[in-house]
């Protein structure tokens, strides 16, 4: 049911373009919004978001929860650890996506957008209205300096996408071009969702140093107070400029949106308990049948809720870095693999209730199929067949077990790989190379991750039927920010999510800039060329059929790289609040993304 969902989904959304729906007339004048493929679904002038509220009532707060610390009020910069909030409300980009569309953006910041038939360029065009907090008005001297410098000096994630512009100018009092170097059919949008800073507060400052500078935007929120690593609470904008347009209308309904920090995520869920916060996202289907009966939920003062989703399972898992000989060789990796007990510890620690994520876009059409690539997916993968591991074309799947505790047949297919790749256990029951190294790396872990913990105890004591005795060290959210920033761990638990829109986005998850560039999201240290390539054909493609099958061909080489050992997933979003916080009945297509709480959530007092 779900998957049929999808398909109906995508298929609505990226209508094949063609001479009669997209052909040079279509875009002979601006447009209200933008979509990868076909048109919007929402008309000019629409009236709100269909998964708005319009009459949600204003006022109220949420208090939300982190683990972990902040030291930065930053969120465009590689340094330091941003707090919540910043860049989501405080902030705005000239244009908004929607979640009832695989990528579709409409004007926000901007009042149309413009592009030719072969998106070899994208004009804007600013609102009149649109103000900073301060009454200044976005101006396109705004809106250019904030690209430039987010693409030079901004975080990793903005610099791979302005490596693509050849020019930008302005075109217009209110309006400016950008024209690009190469085919990507991808970058008019990504050019939309650019965050728009305030050129004049930054004078004089090194931006890409600057940690402590709260930023003026153009946002629904203001940054009200502050205590470093301790909490940031955001006020409603009783002025905000946007209040009024059709894509906010039922949005930001909060007066203050507060996010308290607290040492790890146990805490967090005390503090829920206690009545310190107001929400909680629950990962573990066991726990969420098991330990939500304290006396809030009995009594009905929080309730629980369950949000369907329509997303790919993403990859969550633990990542096993290639830069460090240990784990450069694919029997290795799959030998890790053969380790992992998946069925034994998904029974353990959710009572075998959540479903195993096969392949990175699994659970979705963009998902990897079974068996031999076939058609398109075959003919992307041929050129390079010479290069690719063993699975990527003939057809990959993740070891299971018996679901017993000792895994004896996969320890056994385990220690052959082992010993193909130069590695034989020793008399006294430990795994050594010729030279008699002893196989061993490091788990880094984050501090009070409980349930990450719990897997990586029961994979630690199947690792040691190997001979293997990994060393597990858990070191704060800082700690862990700045080394897998920098690479430097052998393992680490990795996360993920993955929407039905993928694009340039991936060449930072995948690309091999990212092996020595920090900060990119290719902790795996990957360096594939095929998989450069399915991006680039993704991002060009025109038909609904190419880019689904540049997006499988690219899943069966992130699959079969054997890089990330897979966890689970979960079909619906678990969210416990106290009754006083209400969400539309209507949910789109992505469910509960990012933002859905607080978004489109509304308080409301219990009658």
């Amino acid at each position: 049911m779900v998957r049929s969902v999808i398909i109906r989904a995508l298929r609505a959304a990226f209508l094949a373009l063609s001479p009669v729906l997209l052909g040079a007339t279509a875009w002979a004048e601006p447009q209200h919004g933008i979509a990868m493929y076909g048109a919007p679904a929402l008309p000019e002038g629409f009236a709100h978001l269909p998964y708005a509220n319009p009459d949600a009532p204003k006022g109220g707060r949420i208090r939300m929860g982190e683990s972990g610390s902040f030291d930065s009020l930053n969120p465009w910069i590689l340094k330091g650890r941003a707090a919540q909030g910043i860049s989501a409300y405080v902030t705005e980009s000239l244009m908004g996506r929607s979640y009832d569309e695989p990528f579709t953006l409409y004007g926000l910041l901007a009042e149309s957008v413009e592009t030719d038939e072969a998106r070899s360029w994208v004009e804007f065009t600013l609102r009149e209205s649109a103000r900073f907090s301060d009454g200044s008005p976005v101006t396109v001297e705004d809106v250019m300096w904030s690209y430039e410098t987010l693409g030079t000096q901004g975080h990793p994630r903005y610099q791979n996408a302005w490596r693509k512009v050849a020019k930008m100018e302005q075109t217009g009092p209110r309006s400016l071009r950008l024209t690009f170097s190469e085919p990507d059919r991808e970058l008019a949008l990504l050019m939309g969702m650019r965050p728009v800073l305030k050129k004049a507060q930054w004078d004089g400052k090194t931006f890409a140093e600057e940690t402590l500078t709260t930023p003026v935007g153009s946002g629904p929120y203001l940054i009200d107070r502050v205590e470093q690593g301790k909490y940031i609470s955001l006020r409603r904008n009783p002025d905000w400029w946007g209040k009024d347009l059709g894509f906010n209308r039922g949005q930001h309904n909060f007066d203050e949106i507060r996010y308290d920090y607290f040492g790890d995520g146990g805490v967090v869920f005390e503090a829920f308990k206690g009545g310190e916060i107001d929400t909680w996202r629950e990962t573990n289907a066991a726990k969420w049948a098991r330990d939500f009966d304290f006396p809030a939920v009995q009594d009905g003062r929080v309730v629980k809720s369950e949000i369907p989703h329509q997303r790919p399972s993403g990859i969550q898992g633990l990542v096993m870095n290639t830069r460090k000989p240990v784990f450069a060789d694919w029997r290795v990796r799959e030998a890790m693999m053969l380790a992992f007990n998946f069925e034994f510890i998904n029974a353990t620690l959710n009572d075998g209730s959540e479903p195993r994520i096969t392949s990175f876009f699994s659970n979705s059409v963009l998902g990897m199929q079974p068996g031999a690539a076939q058609g398109k997916v075959a003919e992307l993968l041929a050129p390079f067949a010479a290069d690719l591991l063993p699975g990527v074309i003939d057809g990959y799947e993740l070891p299971s077990s018996d679901g017993s505790e000792l895994n004896r047949g996969n320890t056994r297919k385990a220690i052959k790989l082992l010993e193909e790749a130069g590695w034989q256990v020793d008399k006294d029951g430990v795994l050594k190379n010729a030279d008699g190294t002893p196989f061993t790396f490091e788990i880094v872990l984050q501090q009070g991750a409980a349930e990450t913990s719990s897997v990586v105890d029961i994979y630690v004591e199947g690792l040691s039927r190997l001979g293997i005795f990994p060393k597990v060290t858990n070191i704060d959210d800082a700690q862990y920010t700045a080394r897998t920033n920098s690479y430097d761990f052998d393992m680490a638990w990795y996360v993920r999510a993955l929407s039905l829109s993928p694009g340039n986005e991936q060449m930072l998850y995948w690309g091999a800039r990212g092996v020595a560039e920090p900060g990119s999201r290719n902790w795996m240290g990957m360096n594939v060329p095929a998989a450069e390539a399915m991006v680039t054909a993704m991002v060009s493609a025109r038909e609904t059929e190419d880019f689904v099958a540049a997006t499988q061909a690219l899943d069966r080489i992130l699959t079969a790289g054997r890089y990330v050992i897979p966890g689970w997933y979960s079909r619906v979003s678990r969210l416990a609040h106290i009754r006083e916080l209400h969400f539309p009945e209507r949910l789109p297509l992505y469910g509960d993304w990012p933002g859905f709480q607080p978004d489109v959530w509304w308080y409301e007092e219990a009658q």
